[in-house]
């Protein structure tokens, strides 16, 4: 007769996790190797978690883990006993030959938690799922966030000793010391704020904020460009505004070089056919991931990011624009649904340690002056959530110049740094070609 559901035991393999033990006890290089894949809580035995946890204790002081090294530091913490005694720990090296498969046995180890963190996430959501106070999308968001957590290698514990964070910034300090790159985060291909930036960093939210017509597409559409052409780099471009074709019109027109109405309108030269092909051909090769689909919520924009991050490894989102994404509930009002999605922008960026780029329109009165941090339209929260704040500002008299050849001048644009949580602020200055839709380094000359 087949057990039922909760008399089953639940899935391990203990012959692979003293395996992984004895490996470790054997030679500590196994020690790195096993640590990419485990952690304490993926070893389905008591004993064998708190072995575990003596071995990297042993090696983070910097003292090679064996027998009595390990059987002192149990002892130490008084924790031999429950770790199964002198003779069970003994017994481990002989549980394996050598170290050879170390690895093998830890993802071994690690498939069988994977399946024990399934069968916990969808028994709790199942469970949940019959309780009618609950709303359905928080369920929906929670059980995410747990698939996300145990397929990502990145895995950390829920609180960190100050130890292991002082060893891993200073592990973080000698490699950024050592790195050729000139900035630690990801450079947006405009120099100038590369410079005041040092590029946008991991887990940061950053807002770009304009007035409508001013450029928050171009902008963001010529970083995306610029991160995934030429440095080769895979981001995401999630847009709620305009179609993927509409997109890719403007990006071709930008890599082109040929006038953006012209594209649009079938207006333009057969010697321009060259020139197209060579940036269809740089679009097609670059890890560019673009997301078209309107009334996007929040609930849509998580599950979208995690699954570009686990399948496609991007390293940057950008979202245009924020005011459009949508709501799951009626009952909110406006600044209460704009909070909620700013939080939620930021825990996204958090739990993918990407940058997460966000459009933001202004209010009308910055129309025609300065911009400021109170400008931000619809909630005070999206200022306060944002490790960063872009203002994008232009004048607007080359747009109602009726004469054609003033859509091909240069006018130069003012970006304008006005929150920085880690750095400077300041303003720098960009080129922006209108009949292009595209922003360049600015040099001197509009």
């Amino acid at each position: 007769m087949a057990l039922l559901p909760k008399d089953r035991i639940p899935p391990h393999n203990d012959d692979a996790e003293r395996a992984v033990l004895g490996a470790m006890l054997i030679d500590d290089k196994a020690i790195g190797l096993t640590q990419q894949y485990l952690r304490p809580e993926d070893f389905y035995s008591p004993r064998h978690r708190k072995i575990f946890e003596a071995i990297l204790s042993l090696s983070d002081k910097g003292t090679r883990p064996d027998l009595l090294t390990l059987n002192g530091e149990l002892s130490k913490a008084g924790r031999l006993d429950e770790a199964g005694g002198n003779d069970y720990i003994a017994a481990l090296t002989h549980s394996v030959p050598s170290s050879a498969n170390a690895e093998y046995y830890a993802r071994i180890v690690h498939n069988q938690a994977m399946r024990r963190s399934l069968i916990q996430i969808s028994g709790e959501s199942a469970a949940k799922a019959y309780d009618e106070t609950i709303e359905p999308r928080y369920i929906l968001e929670e059980a995410q966030q747990n698939l996300f957590y145990i397929s990502d290698p990145r895995r950390v514990f829920q609180y960190k000793k100050v130890q292991t964070v002082v060893k891993d910034v200073v592990s973080y300090l000698d490699q950024v010391y050592k790195s050729p790159d000139e900035f630690t985060g990801i450079p947006t291909g405009f120099h100038a704020l590369d410079r005041l930036t040092a590029g946008f960093q991991p887990a940061e939210l950053i807002i770009i904020g304009a007035r409508p017509g001013m450029g928050k597409t171009a902008i963001g559409l010529n970083m995306a460009a610029n991160i995934s052409i030429r440095q080769n780099r895979p981001a995401a471009f999630f847009s709620l505004e305009m179609s993927d074709q509409a997109l890719m019109l403007r990006l071709l027109s930008s890599e082109a070089e040929i006038d953006s109405h012209r594209l649009r309108t079938g207006f333009f030269a057969h010697s321009d056919f060259d020139r197209i092909f060579a940036a269809a051909e740089l679009l097609h090769d670059a890890p560019l991931f673009i997301v078209d689909l309107p009334h996007m919520t929040m609930l849509n924009i998580q599950a979208m990011a995690r699954m570009l991050k686990v399948q496609e490894k991007i390293e940057i989102l950008f979202i245009d624009y924020i005011g459009l994404i949508g709501t799951e509930s009626t009952h909110r009002q406006r600044w209460e649904h704009i909070s909620e999605v700013s939080r939620s922008l930021k825990n996204l960026a958090r739990e993918l340690h990407i940058p997460v780029v966000a459009l933001s329109q202004l209010r009308r009165e910055a129309e025609g002056n300065t911009p400021n941090l109170a400008d931000i339209r619809e909630s005070g929260s999206i200022e306060q959530d944002a490790d960063m704040v872009l203002f994008l500002n232009r004048d607007r008299d080359l747009d109602k110049d009726p004469n054609e050849q003033a859509r091909e001048l240069e006018q130069k644009v003012k970006l304008m740094v006005a929150k920085n949580r880690n750095g400077q602020v300041g303003t720098i200055d960009l080129t922006f070609t209108r009949h292009l839709t595209k922003f360049s380094p600015y040099t001197g000359t509009a």
